[in-house]
């Protein structure tokens, strides 16, 4: 991200959450808020502070990771070795006695309770979602970061696709995509591979395991990789095997596969800058419900889609959902995703990543 767009970001930050510093705290894992700030490419960053004023950005680092951090940041960061009590001092004095911003969907009770004490904070106050609303809107870089996170994921899936074959396990399609997208320059998976065959398809988040592929089985494959710390969450679902005769069921599980097609074709038609989150959730809704004289209600058991960034779940789970009041801006990044799920039987999933435009929306 460029350094001018940060600094704007991050004035209306303070503006909103009314604070005085931020201070982002990485555990034994980073702060996603931490990432976004600082855009480390490397590095665990274990237990690192970093302060933000409305004036500069300060990274208090540790002696493993302080080489790292030197190289990285180009942005105008500062970067402070932490290995010192002078050090430690000169963190301290800057939100003793001052209101001070955390993200609370983050930081766990015990070390929020330690950080207040030790730096004699006066007040701290929740500013996960002034940054949820910073980075729901990305851009130019973010969303070519994505976009390219998004060609990879389809390459992939249509590599795995291709390679199925009767008898191989879930773990075995699994484990075809994650090395392949290595491969094809993505840096690691952005969640854990989900591969469903057959009846396991019923089952939204079906972990793979060692069920074997027959010939018909509905084959769900929904999979995502990062790039340069940005995300993509791709879904496809297909039926295995080519001759429609011999595969039982082949009518009603093409018919599946059509309807949820066509409910996420329905639901994009919608989304534009200025129309609220939950129209495009109530369109695929109603089409999947009234579809075959309302055979498949009730079988759409999810939020059509949810925001996608440095985390592949982007803040607010209530993005395109029932209820959703969230206003799309132009820039806001979305997964599309209806479902129809049939425990006992399978089901189905179509997801694209989509970006939202003030006329309508691209698919990345």
């Amino acid at each position: 991200m460029e350094s001018k767009i940060l600094r704007e970001r991050i004035r209306k930050i303070f503006k909103e959450a009314k604070v005085e510093r931020i201070l982002l705290v990485n555990t034994n894992s980073e702060d996603p808020n931490f990432i976004y700030v600082t855009g480390l490419l490397g590095g665990l960053f274990e237990g690192n502070l970093l302060l933000i004023t409305r004036k500069k950005i300060t990274l208090f680092t540790s002696p493993l990771e302080y080489g790292l951090a030197k190289e990285q940041l180009k942005n105008g960061i500062r970067v402070v070795n932490l290995n010192s009590k002078e050090r430690m001092n000169l963190l301290v004095n800057q939100v003793k006695g001052k209101t001070v911003g955390i993200n609370g969907s983050f930081v766990p009770y015990n070390s929020y309770r330690r950080i207040r004490r030790k730096m004699k904070i006066r007040k701290m106050v929740d500013v996960s979602q002034a940054f949820e609303k910073a980075r729901a809107v990305k851009d130019q870089e973010e969303i070519r970061r994505i976009r390219i996170a998004n060609r990879i994921t389809k390459t992939a899936i249509s590599r795995v696709q291709r390679s199925l074959k009767a008898g191989m396990t879930e773990k075995d399609a699994a484990a075809i995509f994650d090395s392949l997208i290595l491969k094809l320059g993505a840096d690691s998976t952005s969640f854990p591979s989900i591969v469903c065959f057959g009846k396991n398809a019923a089952l939204p988040h079906h972990g793979p395991d060692g069920t074997r592929l027959k010939y018909g089985d509905l084959v769900l494959i929904d999979v995502g990789v990062k790039v340069r710390n940005y995300c993509s969450d791709v879904t496809r679902t297909t039926i295995f095997g080519s001759e429609a005769g011999r595969i039982k069921d082949y009518a009603r599980k093409k018919r599946i596969i059509n309807i949820v097609k066509e409910a996420q074709r329905l639901a994009m038609l919608t989304i534009k800058e200025g129309i609220k989150g939950e129209k495009p959730h109530v369109t695929a809704q109603r089409y999947i419900d009234a579809s075959d004289k309302g055979a498949y209600k009730g079988t759409f058991i999810h939020s059509l889609g949810h925001s996608i960034g440095i985390e592949v779940h982007d803040g607010s789970g209530r993005f395109l959902s029932a209820g959703s009041t969230m206003i799309l801006k132009e820039g806001m990044v979305s997964s599309v995703e209806p479902g129809i799920y049939i425990p006992g039987f399978g089901g189905a999933r179509f997801e694209d990543d989509i970006l939202v435009t003030k006329k309508g929306y691209k698919i990345l």
